[in-house]
């Protein structure tokens, strides 16, 4: 993130006092462990070596139970310190990716597949989790307990401490080989992870569309190979956990070896030594060593958190740029007074020589310089594939144009916040979404305000949607969308006319909203739509003649270009292909 912290730094900063307390509950934790070793030194040294009575002893055993209890106590609190961060961690990062996704233009929003976002936001965050709740604890224990240990080897016997602190950098060393190819791999996991996501969700979404065309089987297959494919990725990050582990056990048994063999040789051979500081180092060495090794196994998950982690950073960074881009908008237009507020509406729209790509070498629109005036009804024409809904988009702010300007009564639209040109607009597709929940909710969803269920009822009845309301059970109460009642293509635009009624919106953009519907049906919705339209700017893409027919303003598209305006008597005269346009509609019966 350029110019930013990292998201791991940002976490880490919000939770310094946790920190802070891992610090003091690992210095603590270690006193604790050098502290178990020296009292159980001392009782087998007493015990066993000495030959005194249990009951002379009693006092140190209890000592020891109480450390032992404590270093008991001190683990379980590092445990849930770090349980605790990765909790507040998990809910920051996924506040903060939704919060970016709210916040992030329409043009990024709809960018991506949906099944990549769900499985970043839900999947990846909680992999984040063993980083907060097991690396940065282990990490912390690390730079405490093996020191202090260090230091009590040395001043009991040198010669171990120097064989300690020369083997032990190998276990971090292949920590940080294992770790890297760790990371990697679990980048390219989650990058399978969202393609299968993408995948699968894209199945279920059109499973009867693959019934109907036979492709069921071929999608189950794709399925199958996505599916595979984060298969082979996890298993790769198994077969580095478990090389890791074998690794780090043979370093940290070879390891153990070796000091124990030293002190032997001083103990038995050299009598150098005494048998309490022997087993006193005995006792030490394997927590030592045995730290690091569990340092080792909380940086390979670590590093597999890290992984996640960055992905989303990167949903973060491509949402983020589109968002700052926004605030900048709004301060721009706070300094430079172009409110949506200060402007008469409804608006004329202005069109500078737009030009517009998808992507390098495909289909590009162009227009010339343009005005829709005030208030006018205006439609968009053309054949299949001309650029009608890319246009529409455009003036919708929904994509931005690569050069030119689109204006708002002069103004240009990429002064005005995006949140507040969506306030003054309505946009209604061929195919309007209904969210699962009452019908009554999906029309109030129009408007940003609280509304009372009279505003509801009105706007339906302005629709046309009463007389459905009055023939379901529950009425405006009744469960419509996904595990609801499922609506027509007639009914869905009639509640998508309803939230515009709720709304009453300076500008009313549609695009082809009658397509597939019955004459009788389609009649109600033009109705419905004209008396909408009063006082408002209202754009079509259309392609019934008596809509076009009727407009104050024609735009005809040809393969992208915006190649003439004006009223359907003057194209008729003046554009041979809008009036061949008409006269096979007019064959066809479609007029």
């Amino acid at each position: 993130m350029k110019g930013k912290t990292s998201l791991i730094s940002q976490q880490m900063s919000v939770q310094r006092n946790r920190l802070a307390i891992l610090a003091i509950l690992s210095l603590g934790l270690s006193v604790a462990i050098v502290g178990q070793a020296v009292l159980l030194a001392d009782a087998v040294q007493r015990i066993f070596v000495q030959g005194e009575a249990l009951s002379s002893v009693v006092a140190l055993l209890g000592a020891l139970l109480a450390v032992m209890a404590v270093r008991s106590l001190l683990s379980y609190g590092n445990g849930r310190i770090g349980l605790n961060m990765a909790a507040t961690a998990k809910r920051n990062m996924r506040s903060a990716l939704l919060q970016n996704m709210i916040h992030a233009s329409i043009p990024s929003a709809i960018r991506g597949q949906a099944g990549e976002k769900v499985s970043i936001a839900l999947d990846a965050v909680d992999e984040a989790d063993s980083y907060f709740s097991q690396y940065m604890p282990r990490m912390i224990e690390v730079s405490m307990i093996p020191v202090l240990i260090l230091i009590v080897v040395f001043t009991q016997h040198a010669n171990s401490g120097f064989i300690m602190l020369c083997t032990a950098p190998f276990i971090p060393l292949f920590m940080i080989l294992a770790g890297l190819k760790t990371k990697n791999k679990s980048e390219e996991k989650y990058a399978q992870l969202a393609e299968f996501s993408g995948t699968f969700l894209n199945a279920v979404r059109g499973l009867v569309t693959l019934k109907i065309f036979g492709q069921a089987r071929r999608q189950q297959q794709e399925i199958e190979r996505s599916s595979m494919g984060y298969r082979d990725a996890t298993m790769s990050i198994l077969r580095i956990a478990f090389t890791n582990t074998f690794m780090l056990e043979t370093i940290v048994m070879l390891s153990i070896g070796i000091v124990a063999l030293e002190l032997a040789i001083q103990l038995l051979i050299y009598k150098s030594i005494t048998f309490h500081t022997a087993f006193l180092i005995l006792l030490l060495v394997p927590e030592y060593y045995s730290l690091f090794k569990n340092t080792g196994t909380a940086f390979h998950t670590g590093r597999t958190s890290m992984g996640a982690i960055r992905k989303v950073e990167q949903m973060m960074v491509e949402t983020d740029g589109k968002s700052q881009g926004l605030k900048e908008e709004q301060e721009g237009t706070r300094s430079g007074e172009s409110r949506l507020d200060t402007i008469v509406m409804p608006p004329s729209i202005g069109l500078d020589h737009i030009r517009f790509r998808y992507l390098p070498d495909s289909f590009e629109l162009c227009t010339p310089s343009i005005t829709i005036g005030q208030g006018q009804n205006v439609a968009i024409v053309g054949k299949s594939g001309s650029g009608k809904t890319t246009l529409l988009h455009l003036i919708a702010g929904l994509l931005r144009p690569d050069s030119g300007e689109i204006l708002v009564n002069g103004n240009l639209i990429s002064q005005f916040a995006e949140s507040e040109w969506f306030e003054r607009m309505s946009y209604i597709t061929q195919h309007p979404y209904i969210f699962a929940g009452t019908l009554a909710e999906n029309i109030a969803i129009g408007t940003g305000r609280d509304v009372s269920r009279a505003e509801i009822e009105r706007a339906a009845s302005e629709a046309g949607l009463a007389d459905l309301a009055a023939q379901l059970e529950h009425g405006y109460d009744t469960l419509v969308g996904e595990g609801g009642r499922g609506l027509s293509g007639g009914e869905q635009q009639r509640l998508a006319l309803a939230r515009a009624f709720l709304k009453r919106p300076s500008l009313i953009l549609f695009d082809e909203p009658t397509v597939g519907l019955d004459l009788y049906t389609e009649r109600i919705l033009q109705k419905s739509l004209n008396t909408l339209a009063q006082g408002a700017t209202m754009i079509t893409v259309a392609h019934r003649l008596y809509t076009i027919q009727h407009a104050d303003n024609i735009l005809f598209m040809d393969n992208g270009v915006l190649v003439g305006s004006g009223r359907h008597d003057e194209l008729l005269k003046t554009l041979p292909q809008y009036a061949e346009m008409i006269q096979v509609q007019r064959e066809g019966g479609l007029a």
